[in-house]
């Protein structure tokens, strides 16, 4: 089953928001409100907020890249998606959305670090394109949790990609 949501251009004005899903979902290693508050105001960064449609201040999704405009890469700064929007699509959307961000940005690849223990979220990834590159040992803290490093080479838009499975090139339309 699909979910339907509408994605818009994080505000500061969604901090308190993001930090509520940002501490359901990542407890012990969650980032703090100072952190993802700089990201967010970061023109170099572009991070994203879904809601469903009738419901614009229930956030059940967010995601945020580091991209400077003509930097040539990208990373994945952070996804999340409420527990009871899981396995309808978000997480994909969101990340295609990213990736479509930062092909617009000039990235030519695009980065993201996964906790090792997280085996849906590399799935993900996988079906994405991503390579997995090495391993960074107890990165996440206070875990002691492994991250998983991983790289996509990002694909020029093509019209035939749709027809094979993943595509990369139509992402969805994001208001500012």
């Amino acid at each position: 089953m699909t979910g339907s949501w509408q994605l818009r251009r994080a505000t500061v004005a969604d901090l308190a928001a993001i930090m509520h899903l940002e501490t359901t979902v990542f407890q012990a290693d969650a980032w703090s409100s100072e952190m993802m508050r700089g990201d967010i105001a970061d023109a170099n960064c572009f991070y994203l907020v879904a809601f469903p449609p009738d419901d614009p201040e229930r956030i059940e999704g967010y995601a945020g890249l580091l991209a400077a405009r003509g930097g040539g890469q990208g990373d994945i700064q952070t996804i999340a998606v409420a527990e009871t929007a899981r396995g309808r699509g978000l997480g994909r959307v969101l990340m295609l959305s990213l990736i479509g961000e930062a092909r617009k940005r000039g990235a030519r690849e695009v980065f993201l670090e996964v906790r090792a223990d997280n085996p849906s979220a590399q799935r993900l990834y996988a079906r994405l394109g991503f390579d997995e590159l090495g391993v960074r040992r107890g990165y996440y803290q206070p875990d002691n949790v492994d991250a998983i490093v991983m790289r996509l080479t990002v694909p020029e838009p093509q019209a035939g990609l749709a027809a094979h499975g993943t595509d990369l090139t139509q992402t969805p339309e994001v208001s500012a």
